[in-house]
């Protein structure tokens, strides 16, 4: 079989998607590894009989927690793509086109994502609301444990006790995932899923619905999987990553600035995924001018490209 590919000089996209998940399992478990040598030496091996505890984001070991979910971070999404693109013998910036924002590119993407916002809390609310049938109440039970349960070490994560708190909030939630699942998913997998089927856009949904489902949050899939699609759109329009990585961190940065000044009001986290609520003339205003201003950022990308 072969599985080089003579016309771009690199390996098999499949081979590609192979490679890059033996890599990501390769990291998770090294950098897990190495996670829980720092955790055994912050508070002892008696930490084993309560690693449920740990693990469960329990304020006594937040900041065990805290150091499991920043290396996971890095050897499951930020090194495997690193590592693909010298398989292929090329920087991570060349391999996955990083060049040089534009100021008009980067404004388009900063007012996309506050344009979206009430559509995405139309998405986020209607989601929330699925009901499954009769038949299967036993599935939609545990998938409401599941994400109360999620729900829990989340406000545990993002409860704040310090400033210093806050700055790792920001580097764990928003600045580490951004870079990382935009490397693995839009530069990783929806580049070689584009390659292997030559079809930009069914490489974009796939790798959005991929994107979504790894996160394991049932109740939340459909605007996770819509702002998977817009990042990858993002990457599609531009070939620059750095476009989509903006746009993952502003929307992770979000949350955790609001949860911020949340608790700085005295206002209850578990009240954070409320919806403000709006007229449905807002919601509706809100997906034509986010689809307007995607149409303007794909041909302001054209006319940047052709003026370089």
């Amino acid at each position: 079989m072969n599985f080089v590919t003579p016309n771009d000089e690199e390996i098999n996209p499949f081979l590609q998607l192979l490679l890059l998940l033996a890599y990501a399992v390769a990291g998770a478990v090294i950098f897990s590894f190495i996670a829980i040598i720092i955790v055994f030496l912050i508070y002892g091996t008696g930490i084993i009989s309560n690693l449920n505890l740990l693990l469960s984001g329990d304020p006594r070991y937040l900041t065990g927690f805290k150091i499991i979910q920043i290396l996971s971070s890095i050897g499951t999404f930020i090194l495997p793509p690193i590592a693909l693109a010298y398989t292929e013998r090329k920087k991570p910036n060349q391999f996955y086109s990083f060049g040089k924002p534009q100021l008009l590119l980067l404004t388009i993407v900063v007012c996309t994502m506050i344009a979206s916002m009430p559509f995405m809390e139309w998405v986020a609310t209607a989601n929330q609301k699925m009901i499954l049938p009769e038949f299967l109440k036993g599935v939609e039970k545990w998938m409401r444990d599941k994400e109360d349960a999620a729900m829990k070490v989340t406000i545990q994560l993002i409860t704040v006790r310090s400033n210093l708190d806050f700055v790792v909030n920001l580097i764990m939630i928003a600045i580490l995932p951004a870079i990382g699942e935009e490397l693995m998913f839009r530069g990783g997998i929806q580049r070689s899923l584009d390659k292997a089927f030559r079809n930009p856009h069914a490489a974009i949904w796939l790798t959005a619905i991929i994107f979504s489902a790894i996160h394991v949050q049932f109740y939340g899939f459909v605007p996770r999987m819509l702002l998977g699609a817009a990042f990858g759109y993002l990457y599609y329009f531009s070939s620059n990553l750095w476009y989509a990585i903006i746009a993952h961190f502003l929307n992770n940065a979000y949350a955790v600035c609001a949860a911020f000044y949340m608790q700085k009001h005295h206002m209850p986290l578990d009240k954070a995924d409320q919806p403000i609520g709006f007229p449905w003339y807002g919601y509706l205003l809100s997906a034509i001018i986010t689809i307007a201003l995607f149409k303007f950022f794909k041909d302001s990308a054209e006319r940047e490209r052709k003026l370089d």
